[in-house]
């Protein structure tokens, strides 16, 4: 049976552990709500962009443009995004275990075997995963979420739009944690290139092409990579915001942990103590006896 030396240490060790984890919540909290803040900034850009692609699609043939062309699927790359750091709960073990099956998936078991599957990381934790199973990556993207801005996304896009142009890449998907709520989140697998636009039913069965100034050619070569950071941006956004919340959830049961720990400890250590006393009180009284 432990000391009661022991015990104290032990409640005091977790003391300062539930400091800890409650100090970590709350720094999370405070900047998911600033995340969720930049993701209801995004989202109407990005689901107004999506509409006007998907009118275009309804209106022209598209299939000319090189982000557009679709080819046999046979060097595929996935764009993983993880976090840096860990203490997330299921956070990166849900993103990673997907990663794994669209590796084993890609290798044949369905009989559609792919010739090259290579991985580009974005945070520390994919990357060490990779290094850990020998997988291979094309690139590592590092210190993307120290400082989240929309150029990254940009440089990162006109990168994988560059590779998909001259016939590097046949598909390139995205992997990320879609954020639901404080205490959930989804992990998300997309299609960035080729870019699919979704077709917007408009209530016409031949609707009227549109005036396109300067050309069309232009317009999407503008729209189209813009779309292409877009959909990377917000799952930045949405990868960044899940993490604080499941972080914040994690460390909110660590606290609730820490905290029954703590009531257990201690009433070890109460019993501890009185079975002490006991034990002195029996010393002194058979100690008295033998004197008499």
């Amino acid at each position: 049976m432990p000391s009661l030396r022991d015990i104290r240490k032990r409640i005091a060790s977790v003391k300062n552990t539930r400091q800890i984890t409650k100090a970590m919540k709350m720094v999370a909290a405070a900047k998911l709500r600033r995340a969720q803040e930049a993701i209801v900034r995004a989202r109407p850009y990005a689901e107004g962009l999506e509409r006007v692609l998907g009118s275009l699609a309804t209106r022209a043939d598209l299939a000319s443009h090189p982000l557009l062309v679709v080819r046999p699927v046979k060097r595929v790359e996935l764009v993983v995004l993880t976090s840096d750091r860990g203490l997330c709960g299921g956070f990166n073990s849900n993103v990673l275990r997907r990663a794994q099956r669209f590796a084993a998936e890609a290798r044949g078991a369905d009989g559609h075997a792919y010739e090259r599957v290579e991985l580009s990381t974005l945070g520390r934790k994919g990357r060490d995963f990779a290094a850990r199973r020998k997988l291979d990556v094309r690139k590592d993207y590092v210190g993307i979420f120290e400082h989240l801005e929309f150029s990254r996304a940009e440089a990162i896009g006109a990168e994988l739009a560059q590779h998909y142009v001259e016939a590097d890449l046949d598909a390139v998907f995205l992997l990320y944690n879609e954020f639901q709520s404080a205490i959930s989140q989804r992990v998300s697998l997309v299609q960035l290139l080729p870019i699919a636009p979704r077709p917007v039913v408009e209530g016409m069965d031949h609707p009227a092409d549109y005036l396109y100034e300067p050309t069309r050619a232009e317009v999407l070569d503008a729209l189209l990579p813009q779309h292409l950071s877009m959909q990377l941006w917000r799952a930045m956004l949405e990868s960044q915001a899940s993490e604080h919340g499941a972080r914040m959830t994690a460390m909110d049961a660590a606290t609730k942990n820490a905290s029954e720990m703590i009531a257990r400890l201690t009433l070890q250590f109460n019993r501890a103590r009185q079975a002490y006393i006991t034990k002195e009180l029996m010393e002194i009284v058979s100690g008295a006896e033998a004197l008499k």
